[in-house]
């Protein structure tokens, strides 16, 4: 039989067979899911798609990239998208797809003219279920993008340590990517808090090489740009052999071996500065 013939077998068999079919290929992917999906959902999803892949078997097509199964594709994106945020593997996502040619075979193999229809049918469902795990993938890569954007923000805090100095104390590696988000949220806080002094803490960073200083250097000068006085504080001893070692400059920039050390000297500077504003006053 031709792919016309074929495609004609398709249509007439899914069409005669509809509640038949669909009740088991439902009833086959909730066993594979094991109760995690609703048989309710489950049906309304595995419904939808099926009378898509009819409807574009019903205009001639067996071509899975082809126009006419544009809304097979979509609502197969949909679900791959769903499953991937309920937790589910992509295994689990394209087994609910391989699992309509358990559902059609013992109907499609019964002579030699439907046996060349059910083979072009798997090859459809094979491209339809490979398109699953690739929105599957995508998903999860947006996903785990996005929960390492919100670590990111948590890992970089700025907080506000007293009136007019505000602090960041930072831990672990410091990057390219973390230095702007540093940046970033450094500079909204100086300008909510109306501060004029940013403390720095580098204790909770395990190492400064050449490239962490630059990062650190980008932090005070945009900083420094707001109106605020920068100083970075947790300079451990093996901390500042490595900076000497490494012929590293920080020019101008007051550097303390303490969070503590570096809050007492800017407190002395704001205490500074209100006696310098009074007496402006006067």
């Amino acid at each position: 039989m031709n792919t016309e013939s074929n495609t004609r077998l398709l249509v007439d068999t899914l069409t005669a067979r509809r509640d038949d079919f669909l009740a088991q290929w439902t009833r086959t992917v909730g066993e594979d899911l094991r109760g995690r999906l609703s048989m309710a959902e489950l049906g309304r999803e595995l419904g939808e798609l099926y009378e898509a892949v009819l409807k574009a078997l019903s205009a001639g097509s067996l071509d899975s990239r082809g126009e006419q199964f544009g809304e097979a594709r979509s609502l197969l994106i949909e679900l791959s998208r769903n499953r991937a945020r309920q937790g589910f593997t992509p295994t689990d996502t394209a087994r609910s797809v391989f699992a309509l040619k358990e559902v059609l075979e013992p109907s499609l193999t019964g002579d030699a003219d439907s046996v060349g229809a059910y083979l072009q049918f798997s090859r459809l469902l094979d491209d339809l279920g490979l398109l699953t795990s690739e929105a599957y993938l995508r998903t999860r890569e947006e996903i785990i993008s996005s929960q390492a954007e919100q670590l990111l923000e948590l890992s970089t805090p700025v907080v506000k340590l007293w009136d007019g100095v505000v602090g960041v104390p930072l831990v672990g590696t410091l990057d390219s990517a973390r230095t702007q988000v540093v940046m970033e949220k450094l500079l909204q806080t100086l300008v909510d808090t109306d501060s004029t002094h940013a403390i720095i803490d580098i204790t909770g960073v395990p190492t400064v090489d050449t490239q962490v200083a630059q990062h650190l250097l980008k932090t005070v000068v945009a900083a420094r740009m707001m109106g605020a006085r920068c100083t970075i504080s947790g300079i451990r001893p093996q901390i500042a052999q490595t900076i000497v070692a490494l012929g590293i400059e920080f020019g101008d920039i007051p550097t303390n071996a303490s969070l503590s050390d570096a809050l007492r000297q800017a407190l002395k500077e704001v205490a500074l500065d209100a006696e310098d504003d009074v007496r402006g006053l006067l």
